[in-house]
């Protein structure tokens, strides 16, 4: 009987609470340890005012665009409170795992990508292309990427933003991931937003101008979920792995690749 494939290993991951569990219990079943670091933690907002004037229109358009779970989590709730749904309305999701949250909320018409899972992924389809004149309402956290609505706005739409949670840092230092390193229980990141491999790179700043077989994070194996969350590490020449598609059951085998097959 071959022994698990994450045998003896020591993963952190750094998702918020709450959205961590069935990864670190896949990683449990391989035989490895994860260890819960979040670098982001999403938070309602202190005040719905703005929020619930944008969607208070929801009728006059044409698309409404969410790009996450915690949109749809944070949005959908106050949403249905209105009413029922605008029946001209379409519905749009950045990816599978944000439109089987809609699904949660009846939701079931999502126009989704298909291959990757991103903005530029959303804007290649058909229905992204033709809208001229159209009034769409991009549905996220506070602040976040400007590429969906710009080009958008480029192809003649309107776009109004609808920001219903928002995202802080719960970390003050990375203390507790150089003490895992030093004692060789760390072998892995897991890192799947932009504004956390941000946050893990700030709090390692230090770390970096160290000589490279003294760095904890430099060798340490960072498994993302997409390229793009990979490119800034990357930059600072770590040893960056990507899964083959989002999912917890992808990044588990991104992680027994990068720790069983890597350097």
């Amino acid at each position: 009987m071959s022994k698990p494939a994450l045998s003896g290993r020591h993963v952190v991951i750094t998702r918020p609470l709450g959205q961590a569990e069935k990864l670190q219990t896949l990683i449990a079943a391989e035989g490895g340890e994860a260890v819960l670091f979040p670098l982001i933690a999403i938070a309602p907002l202190q005040d719905y005012t703005a929020f619930d004037a944008v969607i208070a229109g929801l009728g006059q358009y044409d698309w409404i665009i969410f790009i996450s779970t915690n949109a749809v989590q944070y949005a959908m709730p106050r949403l249905q409170q209105q009413g029922a749904l605008p029946q001209r309305l379409q519905f749009a999701a950045i990816g599978p795992m944000t439109a089987a949250e809609l699904a949660q909320f009846c939701v079931q018409q999502v126009l989704t990508p298909v291959d990757r899972f991103d903005s530029e992924a959303l804007l290649a389809l058909l229905q992204m292309q033709a809208v001229a004149g159209k009034r769409c309402m991009i549905v996220r956290g506070v602040g976040g990427r400007e590429v969906l609505a710009q080009t958008l706005m480029a192809r003649g739409a309107s776009v109004t933003f609808a920001e219903c949670y928002q995202r802080v840092n719960p970390q003050s230092d990375a203390g507790l991931l150089q003490t895992l390193w030093q004692n060789k229980e760390l072998d892995a990141l897991v890192v799947t937003s932009s504004e956390a491999m941000r946050h893990l790179l700030a709090l390692a700043g230090d770390d970096l101008q160290k000589p490279p077989a003294e760095s904890w994070l430099r060798n340490t194996r960072i498994c993302v979920n997409h390229a793009r969350i990979g490119e800034e590490a990357a930059r600072h020449d770590l040893n960056v792995h990507v899964a083959d598609a989002p999912g917890d059951a992808a990044m588990l085998q991104c992680l027994i690749r990068a720790l069983n097959h890597s350097t």
